[in-house]
Protein backbone atom coordinates (compact mmCIF):
# COMPACT_ATOMS: atom_id res chain seq x y z
CA UNK A 1 0.00 0.00 0.00
CA UNK A 2 1.53 3.44 -1.09
CA UNK A 3 2.05 5.87 1.99
CA UNK A 4 -1.04 8.18 3.24
CA UNK A 5 -0.20 11.31 3.83
CA UNK A 6 -3.15 14.16 4.93
CA UNK A 7 -2.87 15.25 0.83
CA UNK A 8 -3.41 12.15 -0.53
CA UNK A 9 -6.25 12.35 -2.74
CA UNK A 10 -8.64 9.94 -5.37
CA UNK A 11 -8.80 11.03 -8.68
CA UNK A 12 -12.34 11.30 -9.59
CA UNK A 13 -13.03 10.21 -14.06
CA UNK A 14 -14.21 13.87 -14.36
CA UNK A 15 -10.37 15.15 -13.39
CA UNK A 16 -10.78 16.24 -9.94
CA UNK A 17 -8.87 14.92 -7.24
CA UNK A 18 -10.59 14.65 -3.87
CA UNK A 19 -8.50 14.68 -0.65
CA UNK A 20 -8.94 11.35 1.24
CA UNK A 21 -9.91 12.87 4.43
CA UNK A 22 -12.81 15.14 4.50
CA UNK A 23 -14.37 17.31 7.26
CA UNK A 24 -18.26 16.63 8.21
CA UNK A 25 -20.29 19.38 9.26
CA UNK A 26 -23.74 17.27 9.97
CA UNK A 27 -25.14 19.10 13.16
CA UNK A 28 -22.66 21.47 13.55
CA UNK A 29 -23.43 24.27 15.41
CA UNK A 30 -20.93 26.16 14.92
CA UNK A 31 -19.87 25.21 11.23
CA UNK A 32 -17.99 28.74 10.63
CA UNK A 33 -15.15 28.21 13.47
CA UNK A 34 -15.52 24.32 13.35
CA UNK A 35 -14.47 24.82 9.89
CA UNK A 36 -11.88 27.07 10.32
CA UNK A 37 -10.19 25.13 12.98
CA UNK A 38 -10.12 22.03 10.00
CA UNK A 39 -8.33 24.45 7.70
CA UNK A 40 -6.20 25.20 10.35
CA UNK A 41 -5.00 21.52 11.24
CA UNK A 42 -4.70 20.59 7.55
CA UNK A 43 -7.88 19.55 5.78
CA UNK A 44 -8.39 20.51 2.59
CA UNK A 45 -11.98 18.13 2.02
CA UNK A 46 -15.34 19.60 3.74
CA UNK A 47 -18.51 17.84 3.17
CA UNK A 48 -21.28 20.00 3.67
CA UNK A 49 -25.01 19.42 2.28
CA UNK A 50 -28.42 21.73 1.85
CA UNK A 51 -30.38 20.15 4.84
CA UNK A 52 -27.46 20.83 7.21
CA UNK A 53 -28.39 24.37 6.64
CA UNK A 54 -24.62 25.67 7.08
CA UNK A 55 -22.81 25.58 3.41
CA UNK A 56 -22.67 29.23 3.49
CA UNK A 57 -20.50 29.16 7.04
CA UNK A 58 -18.36 26.11 4.71
CA UNK A 59 -17.98 28.81 2.07
CA UNK A 60 -17.39 31.52 4.50
CA UNK A 61 -14.61 29.69 6.00
CA UNK A 62 -12.90 28.93 2.61
CA UNK A 63 -13.01 32.29 1.84
CA UNK A 64 -11.78 33.86 5.17
CA UNK A 65 -8.76 30.80 4.98
CA UNK A 66 -7.95 31.85 1.55
CA UNK A 67 -7.62 35.95 2.19
CA UNK A 68 -5.98 35.32 5.13
CA UNK A 69 -2.89 33.52 3.19
CA UNK A 70 -4.30 29.98 3.05
CA UNK A 71 -2.45 27.71 -0.14
CA UNK A 72 -3.88 25.16 -2.03
CA UNK A 73 -7.13 23.81 -2.83
CA UNK A 74 -9.77 22.66 -0.45
CA UNK A 75 -12.44 20.30 -1.91
CA UNK A 76 -16.04 21.38 -0.70
CA UNK A 77 -19.04 19.27 -1.18
CA UNK A 78 -23.07 19.67 -0.93
CA UNK A 79 -25.86 17.63 -1.18
CA UNK A 80 -29.53 18.13 -2.42
CA UNK A 81 -32.13 16.14 -0.05
CA UNK A 82 -34.85 13.60 -1.31
CA UNK A 83 -37.23 16.57 -0.13
CA UNK A 84 -36.17 18.76 -3.15
CA UNK A 85 -35.60 16.02 -5.89
CA UNK A 86 -38.22 16.49 -9.10
CA UNK A 87 -37.00 18.63 -11.82
CA UNK A 88 -38.23 21.86 -10.81
CA UNK A 89 -37.63 21.75 -7.16
CA UNK A 90 -33.84 20.59 -7.54
CA UNK A 91 -33.05 23.07 -10.69
CA UNK A 92 -33.67 26.12 -8.05
CA UNK A 93 -32.14 23.51 -5.25
CA UNK A 94 -29.06 23.61 -7.20
CA UNK A 95 -29.07 27.19 -8.30
CA UNK A 96 -29.71 28.36 -5.04
CA UNK A 97 -26.24 26.30 -3.29
CA UNK A 98 -24.28 27.61 -6.83
CA UNK A 99 -25.06 30.64 -5.76
CA UNK A 100 -23.73 30.52 -2.47
CA UNK A 101 -20.49 29.33 -3.50
CA UNK A 102 -20.50 31.92 -5.62
CA UNK A 103 -20.94 33.99 -3.19
CA UNK A 104 -17.87 33.18 -1.84
CA UNK A 105 -15.70 33.07 -4.97
CA UNK A 106 -15.97 28.88 -4.53
CA UNK A 107 -17.65 26.39 -6.95
CA UNK A 108 -18.82 23.05 -5.69
CA UNK A 109 -16.39 20.34 -6.02
CA UNK A 110 -18.71 17.46 -5.80
CA UNK A 111 -22.52 17.83 -5.20
CA UNK A 112 -25.00 14.65 -4.47
CA UNK A 113 -28.11 13.26 -4.56
CA UNK A 114 -28.32 13.15 -0.60
CA UNK A 115 -30.70 10.27 -0.38
CA UNK A 116 -33.22 7.83 -2.60
CA UNK A 117 -36.59 8.34 -0.62
CA UNK A 118 -37.62 10.76 -3.17
CA UNK A 119 -38.97 7.32 -5.20
CA UNK A 120 -37.52 6.24 -8.93
CA UNK A 121 -38.78 8.83 -10.85
CA UNK A 122 -38.00 12.08 -8.92
CA UNK A 123 -34.59 10.70 -7.96
CA UNK A 124 -33.89 10.01 -11.90
CA UNK A 125 -35.20 13.51 -12.77
CA UNK A 126 -33.03 14.97 -9.99
CA UNK A 127 -29.92 13.14 -11.57
CA UNK A 128 -30.96 14.63 -15.03
CA UNK A 129 -30.29 18.15 -13.31
CA UNK A 130 -27.39 17.39 -11.42
CA UNK A 131 -25.88 16.22 -15.20
CA UNK A 132 -27.21 19.15 -16.64
CA UNK A 133 -25.44 21.34 -14.31
CA UNK A 134 -22.59 19.70 -14.48
CA UNK A 135 -22.38 19.81 -18.63
CA UNK A 136 -22.80 23.55 -18.36
CA UNK A 137 -20.24 23.92 -15.81
CA UNK A 138 -21.98 25.02 -12.42
CA UNK A 139 -20.86 21.81 -10.40
CA UNK A 140 -17.78 20.26 -10.84
CA UNK A 141 -18.36 16.36 -10.19
CA UNK A 142 -21.86 14.68 -8.90
CA UNK A 143 -22.71 11.52 -7.14
CA UNK A 144 -25.27 10.16 -4.31
CA UNK A 145 -25.52 9.26 -0.88
CA UNK A 146 -27.15 6.49 0.65
CA UNK A 147 -27.74 4.88 -2.63
CA UNK A 148 -28.22 1.12 -2.80
CA UNK A 149 -27.09 -1.15 -5.43
CA UNK A 150 -30.63 -1.71 -6.54
CA UNK A 151 -30.67 2.76 -6.80
CA UNK A 152 -27.45 2.60 -8.97
CA UNK A 153 -28.88 -0.23 -11.27
CA UNK A 154 -32.02 1.89 -12.02
CA UNK A 155 -29.39 4.64 -13.31
CA UNK A 156 -27.67 1.90 -15.06
CA UNK A 157 -30.83 0.88 -16.93
CA UNK A 158 -31.93 4.64 -17.53
CA UNK A 159 -28.57 5.14 -19.38
CA UNK A 160 -27.79 7.94 -17.44
CA UNK A 161 -24.23 8.49 -16.12
CA UNK A 162 -22.54 6.82 -13.49
CA UNK A 163 -22.22 8.38 -10.15
CA UNK A 164 -18.83 9.15 -9.10
CA UNK A 165 -18.91 9.33 -5.43
CA UNK A 166 -21.72 6.97 -2.92
CA UNK A 167 -21.35 8.50 0.50
CA UNK A 168 -22.65 5.92 2.65
CA UNK A 169 -22.56 4.42 6.54
CA UNK A 170 -22.74 0.55 5.81
CA UNK A 171 -20.52 -1.90 3.98
CA UNK A 172 -22.99 -3.95 2.09
CA UNK A 173 -22.84 -1.65 -1.37
CA UNK A 174 -19.09 -1.61 -1.31
CA UNK A 175 -18.07 -4.07 -3.60
CA UNK A 176 -21.02 -3.22 -6.29
CA UNK A 177 -19.39 0.70 -6.00
CA UNK A 178 -15.64 -0.69 -6.34
CA UNK A 179 -16.69 -3.24 -9.92
CA UNK A 180 -18.80 0.36 -10.87
CA UNK A 181 -15.85 2.65 -10.17
CA UNK A 182 -17.68 4.22 -7.79
CA UNK A 183 -15.56 5.83 -4.94
CA UNK A 184 -17.33 5.36 -1.34
CA UNK A 185 -17.31 8.33 1.02
CA UNK A 186 -17.77 6.88 4.02
CA UNK A 187 -20.23 9.20 6.79
CA UNK A 188 -19.59 8.00 10.96
CA UNK A 189 -16.30 6.80 10.35
CA UNK A 190 -16.20 6.77 14.21
CA UNK A 191 -19.56 4.93 14.84
CA UNK A 192 -20.20 8.26 16.61
CA UNK A 193 -18.45 6.88 19.38
CA UNK A 194 -20.44 3.65 20.07
CA UNK A 195 -17.95 1.24 19.70
CA UNK A 196 -14.79 2.16 22.21
CA UNK A 197 -14.79 0.08 24.51
CA UNK A 198 -15.08 -2.32 22.40
CA UNK A 199 -12.32 -5.17 23.46
CA UNK A 200 -11.25 -5.64 20.07
CA UNK A 201 -10.72 -1.85 19.40
CA UNK A 202 -9.54 -1.14 23.19
CA UNK A 203 -6.51 -4.01 21.95
CA UNK A 204 -5.85 -2.56 18.73
CA UNK A 205 -5.58 1.29 20.24
CA UNK A 206 -3.21 -0.22 23.07
CA UNK A 207 -1.14 -1.91 20.41
CA UNK A 208 -0.62 1.44 18.18
CA UNK A 209 -0.92 4.13 20.79
CA UNK A 210 -3.59 5.71 19.34
CA UNK A 211 -7.26 6.79 20.13
CA UNK A 212 -10.15 4.61 19.09
CA UNK A 213 -11.39 7.64 16.73
CA UNK A 214 -7.93 7.26 14.83
CA UNK A 215 -7.72 3.43 14.88
CA UNK A 216 -11.44 3.49 13.05
CA UNK A 217 -10.81 6.91 10.85
CA UNK A 218 -7.18 5.28 9.89
CA UNK A 219 -9.21 1.82 9.21
CA UNK A 220 -11.50 3.65 6.75
CA UNK A 221 -8.40 4.80 4.82
CA UNK A 222 -7.15 1.59 4.63
CA UNK A 223 -10.00 0.02 3.12
CA UNK A 224 -10.01 2.28 0.51
CA UNK A 225 -13.08 4.61 1.78
CA UNK A 226 -13.02 8.33 2.00
CA UNK A 227 -13.88 9.10 5.55
CA UNK A 228 -15.50 12.31 7.03
CA UNK A 229 -15.53 12.49 10.47
CA UNK A 230 -17.11 15.53 12.50
CA UNK A 231 -16.97 17.17 15.56
CA UNK A 232 -16.85 20.88 16.99
CA UNK A 233 -14.35 19.72 19.16
CA UNK A 234 -11.20 21.78 18.06
CA UNK A 235 -8.43 18.95 19.70
CA UNK A 236 -11.01 15.89 18.34
CA UNK A 237 -10.88 17.66 14.74
CA UNK A 238 -6.89 17.89 15.22
CA UNK A 239 -7.04 14.09 16.23
CA UNK A 240 -9.39 12.70 13.56
CA UNK A 241 -6.32 14.37 11.38
CA UNK A 242 -3.94 12.62 12.78
CA UNK A 243 -3.93 9.45 11.60
CA UNK A 244 -1.21 9.71 8.65
CA UNK A 245 2.04 8.51 11.47
CA UNK A 246 0.85 4.64 11.63
CA UNK A 247 -0.40 2.08 9.62
CA UNK A 248 -2.35 -0.78 11.12
CA UNK A 249 -0.93 -4.45 10.53
CA UNK A 250 -3.02 -6.98 8.71
CA UNK A 251 -4.19 -8.33 11.86
CA UNK A 252 -5.57 -5.53 13.11
CA UNK A 253 -7.20 -5.13 9.99
CA UNK A 254 -9.02 -8.60 9.87
CA UNK A 255 -10.23 -8.11 13.38
CA UNK A 256 -11.84 -5.07 12.98
CA UNK A 257 -13.45 -6.06 9.62
CA UNK A 258 -14.83 -8.83 11.89
CA UNK A 259 -16.41 -6.64 13.62
CA UNK A 260 -19.15 -5.34 10.98
CA UNK A 261 -22.59 -6.04 12.18
CA UNK A 262 -24.55 -5.52 8.49
CA UNK A 263 -27.21 -3.28 8.54
CA UNK A 264 -27.67 -3.78 12.89
CA UNK A 265 -24.67 -2.16 12.95
CA UNK A 266 -25.46 1.52 12.06
CA UNK A 267 -25.65 4.38 14.38
CA UNK A 268 -27.57 6.60 11.91
CA UNK A 269 -30.46 7.25 9.60
CA UNK A 270 -29.66 4.93 7.04
CA UNK A 271 -32.14 4.93 3.74
CA UNK A 272 -30.53 2.69 1.28
CA UNK A 273 -33.21 0.22 1.65
CA UNK A 274 -35.64 2.55 0.62
CA UNK A 275 -37.52 2.01 -3.00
Amino acid sequence: MSKLSLSSTVALKSGGSMPLLGFGVYQSTQALASSSTALNEGYRHIDSARIYRNESEVVSSVAAWRKDGGKGDVWITSKVTGKEHATDKCVAAVEESVATAKAGGLQWDLFLLHDPTAGPEKRLQAWRVLEAAASDGKLKAIGVSNFSEIHLKEFKAAGVSTPEVNQIEQKPIVNYCKSEGIIVQAYCPIVRGQRMDDPVLKAICEKTGKTGAQVLVRWSLQSGFVPLPKSDTPSRIAENAAVFDFELDEDSMAKLNALDLGKEGACSWNPVGHV
